[in-house]
């Protein structure tokens, strides 16, 4: 009877002991079963992830080629032949937007007429003549922006304008661009007019910029802060150049000896609401951007650039501060001390919503601090090159708007009201 009950007892235990091995058999099976779901979920999603990219990789890549492709179908050259300056000027742009002679294939010589610099400079003036109408073609064409004159209704008299995407004041839900360029003789689309005629299209131009934020959905305003007179004297020449169709080869070289003399400056009118790049700027600003509901603005600005947006921002404070969401400066020329001096809340604002891109020997976005500026953080550029920095520094300048324009959203959810039902009792 003992031994019945003792084996009967052993037997309960095995049973239970085999119970329990069987359940977690089980448990193990179902774990491995859900491991194996979990992994071909994560292989799934992965492979859909890395296609996407690669997919927007390749996208942004014809985007690229379709722009490179575009500038050789719309041929400089065209502009070349219409100036009557075919020989002195034999230059293309090549399938990297590259200025290059269409005989040699080698890069822009200045030295063209042997010990004359004045004639090799004024060849040199005429070529950025011929660059500025190319490039906004190409602003209009391959960026599909709209040229807009202003003030609008000084229709009568010598004005400047400007260029923005075709909703640039009417799509609320995308951020917009401005781009401010530096001091000098290039106009509307150009970082430099020399990085253009020795680096190319994509390092000179604002083109690559403009595409990048396009296909980033921003809005673009392009500004043009250095058209701010007529030249009577050089315009008549452009025209005149353009228009004159000469057959005899002693009459030409008669022309392009009066058009490469020693020109005196004079009978020059300045254009109204755009007599500086100040005036420009705060023109555009005040009748155009400021008008905006609900846009969220960012700006690149480039060397004197700078200091104009500086400008802005002391004389339109309020509405600067509360529309702009980022500023990339990019070597920029303004002075802290003299332009915002000792006002605190700009001081505070241009910390927390600007930085800098400094041309370094440093790779790019690594910090780069100097002596004379600390007002807010300075990065470099990755290149020793002022023409250069530009272009050069595009990418980081995005990936700093993507994480500010993010930050900023989070900021205004956060600010947002949580509607309960003790909240709408009357």
């Amino acid at each position: 009877m003992v031994y019945f009950c003792l084996t009967n007892k052993k037997h309960c235990l095995l049973k239970n002991i085999l119970s329990l091995l069987i359940n977690q058999s089980f448990q193990l099976n179902n774990l491995m079963q859900e491991s194996n779901r979990l992994n071909l979920l994560a292989n799934f999603i992965g492979n859909k992830l890395t296609a996407k990219m690669e997919m927007e990789l390749r996208d942004g890549n014809i985007k690229k080629e379709n722009w490179l492709t575009m500038t050789q179908e719309l041929s400089f050259q065209k502009f070349i032949e219409q100036s009557d300056l075919l020989e002195e000027l034999k230059y293309y742009f090549n399938e990297k937007a590259e200025l290059r002679h269409i005989e040699t294939q080698g890069p822009f010589v200045f030295n063209y007429y042997k010990n004359v610099p004045e004639r090799n400079s004024k060849r040199y003036q005429a070529l950025g003549h011929l660059l500025e109408q190319y490039i906004y073609e190409l602003l209009e064409k391959v960026c599909q922006l709209q040229k807009v004159y202003i003030p609008p209704e000084a229709d009568k008299e010598p004005r400047s304008f400007f260029f923005m995407s075709e909703k640039a004041f009417t799509n609320h839900h995308s951020p917009l661009l401005i781009l401010l360029q530096d001091h000098g003789v290039f106009r509307a689309g150009q970082w430099s007019q020399r990085a253009i005629v020795h680096h190319g299209l994509q390092h000179g131009s604002q083109i690559p910029c403009i595409q990048m934020a396009l296909q980033a959905h921003y809005d673009v305003i392009v500004l043009n802060p250095n058209d701010n007179f007529v030249d009577l004297k050089i315009e008549k020449e452009w025209k005149g150049l353009s228009k004159q169709k000469i057959e005899s080869s002693s009459l030409k070289m008669v022309e392009i000896e009066s058009f490469f003399s020693l020109q005196k400056p004079l009978q020059c009118i300045p254009k109204r609401c755009s007599n500086t790049p100040e005036e420009h700027m705060t023109y555009v600003w005040d009748y155009f951007i400021s008008k905006t509901e609900g846009k969220d603005v960012a700006f690149i600005v480039h060397g004197y650039g700078g200091l104009v947006f500086m400008d802005l921002l002391v004389h339109r404070k309020s509405e600067v501060m509360s529309k702009v969401y980022a500023v990339a400066l990019i070597d920029s020329q303004h002075h802290v001390r003299h332009q915002l001096g000792s006002d605190v809340q700009l001081l505070a604002w241009i910390k927390h919503h600007c930085r800098e891109w400094v041309t370094s020997r440093k790779p790019l976005n690594k910090p780069a601090v100097t002596v004379l500026k600390k007002e807010f953080p300075m990065v470099s550029a990755g290149t020793e090159k002022y023409d250069l920095a530009p272009s050069s520094s595009l990418q980081s300048i995005f990936k700093y708007f993507k994480k500010a324009l993010r930050a900023k959203t989070n900021i205004n959810s956060s600010h947002v009201p949580i509607v309960t039902r003790s909240s709408t009792k009357i």
